[in-house]
């Protein structure tokens, strides 16, 4: 039976009271809506560790005054049903002012590695990523903590946070779960109209003639994203960023190398998608 966790307190003494048995706890934070990509996160978790907490909390320090905050989908009994299905052991879902009480003015920045792509659309968004996943990490105490690479820039700047901090915290970032035809698995997703749904395939579209590209021996990075960038143009309203980068720093690069992250961040009217394959490690999109 998976036991519901309402209070930071509550969710650190089942937490602590798991590994006084024994267990190695397992943690996926989530901020609900949960779909097969977040689901794959939990047997993640429960391949690596023998007691599997989730997080479902939707975070108004990561969201900006013009981004989704009261349109973000709130699936709260069905995601719970879906813990349950999965055998998690502990969902941990908090009110905003118990995370966040009167008076709370404490921040966790990380630096180089959030500035640019998301960082410069997105002002402000890592501050509140890396400050409610310090939280969570501290609440859950010594762990394995399982992250989704859609949101690639994001499991990059939560790996450093932990090494940086000394959290005893083990971050593992799995593969992106996406649909038959391609799309990368999202909660935004489900804000998609039939001919937007349709459209928002141009992503991997792009994606996957890059990775042809690379596969055949092209390793201008200009060339590379060019052909990334063509159908998404095509097809979406507004367009954030195409970016070919360094898979570890995101610094800008020349050319790639054995290894690129290609990374996309576009728009089909309100909604943002994003998506990206790391070039040279991992399988066609």
């Amino acid at each position: 039976m998976t036991a519901v966790a309402g209070t930071p307190a509550a969710f650190r003494a089942a937490c602590d009271d798991a590994r006084r048995r024994g267990l190695r706890v397992g943690l996926v934070p989530t901020m609900g809506a949960l779909h097969e990509g977040h689901l794959s996160l939990v047997d993640a978790a429960r391949a690596r560790a023998s007691f599997v907490a989730v997080t479902i909390f939707v975070n108004p320090l990561q969201f900006a005054p013009t981004d989704d905050l009261d349109r973000y989908p709130r699936t709260f009994d069905a995601d719970l049903a879906s813990c349950a299905a999965r055998g998690v052991d502990v969902v941990f879902a908090p009110a905003p002012d118990a995370m966040y009480p009167p008076g709370f003015q404490t921040h966790v920045a990380v630096g180089d590695l959030t500035e640019p792509l998301e960082g410069a659309f997105r002002p402000g968004h890592f501050d509140g990523v890396t400050t409610v996943v310090a939280k969570l990490f501290n609440l859950a105490g010594p762990c394995v903590a399982c992250f989704g690479r859609k949101d690639y820039q994001q499991q990059l700047v939560l790996r450093r946070m932990a090494y940086d901090l000394d959290l005893p915290v083990e971050v593992v970032s799995l593969p992106i779960v996406r649909e038959p035809d391609g799309l990368a698995r999202s909660s935004r997703n489900r804000y998609l109209s039939a001919e937007e749904r349709t459209r928002a395939c141009a992503i991997v579209q792009g994606l996957r003639a890059a990775w042809d590209a690379f596969d055949g021996g092209e390793r201008d990075v200009r060339a590379l994203t060019a052909l990334c960038r063509a159908p998404v143009d095509a097809a979406f309203d507004a367009i954030d960023y195409v970016a070919t980068r360094d898979p570890e720093t995101l610094a800008p690069v020349d050319r790639a190398q054995e290894r690129a992250a290609l990374l996309v961040a576009a728009h089909l009217g309100p909604t943002r998608l994003i998506d990206n394959v790391v070039l040279g490690e991992e399988p066609r999109p």
